[in-house]
């Protein structure tokens, strides 16, 4: 875990990406991407491409690979996505048990996610972390996807709390701009298939190399 020089954080509220921070939907994603794609432009991705479509929203990257097919690409995706949602998503050792403590602590916790809500509470249902987290706020949600700054007011709104003592905790670009765009302190996961040394690129304010790092940082134990 790298800290920045403050050593009073004062973080009470904490928000969370989804895919590839709190859960490991790396497998599912990818699977469903290169289903799509094999079924609208055969041959032309590679696994290492569509590692490149992971975090923004599906409408961005579909509108790029096909202007005017990209509404029947999201419908096959989800459809593939939501049919083997439990066989490939998998849990990241140490998660359930740092947001539990967080949780019994009195952290407020919030989940922004680019996946529309259905899909993010499936996946928060099937690892558990259902329980923990009253605030859930989707792609379906906003007008304005991460790193525009709406889906976090929108978090916080709903926790009733201000920006102040706020954090960002994510595994994309998307999440540590949408933090910085906040003007809150930003967290990136070093498990993140975008890779540690992408993530430290963005200076964050802090690496996690495992999630019970965030119980130092806000001062949990």
């Amino acid at each position: 875990m790298n800290i920045n020089t403050n050593t009073e954080t004062g973080i009470k509220t904490l928000l969370f990406d989804l895919d590839g921070t709190l859960i490991n939907t790396n497998d599912l994603i990818i699977a469903s991407f290169l289903h799509t794609l094999e079924q609208f432009k055969p041959g032309e991705y590679t696994r290492e491409q569509v590692i490149n479509f992971i975090g923004p929203p599906l409408i961005d990257s579909f509108r790029k690979v096909d202007p005017e097919r990209y509404e029947e690409m999201i419908d096959v995706y989800r459809t593939h996505n939501h049919s083997f949602h439990d066989e490939l998503v998998k849990e990241y050792a140490g998660v359930y048990e740092t947001i539990k403590e967080l949780h019994e602590k009195g952290y407020n916790l919030a989940i922004v996610t680019t996946k529309i809500r259905k899909t993010a509470l499936m996946g928060l249902k099937l690892m558990k972390l259902d329980q923990f987290f009253d605030v859930v706020i989707g792609l379906d949600d906003v007008e304005n996807a991460k790193p525009h700054t709406e889906p976090l007011e929108k978090a916080l709104n709903a926790l009733g709390v201000t920006k102040e003592g706020a954090m960002m905790i994510g595994d994309s670009p998307h999440d540590i701009h949408a933090g910085k765009n906040m003007g809150i302190p930003t967290a990136a996961v070093s498990w993140s298939i975008k890779g540690e040394e992408a993530m430290r690129a963005l200076e964050p304010d802090y690496i996690l190399a495992e999630m019970s790092d965030l119980l130092d940082i806000v001062e949990a134990r």
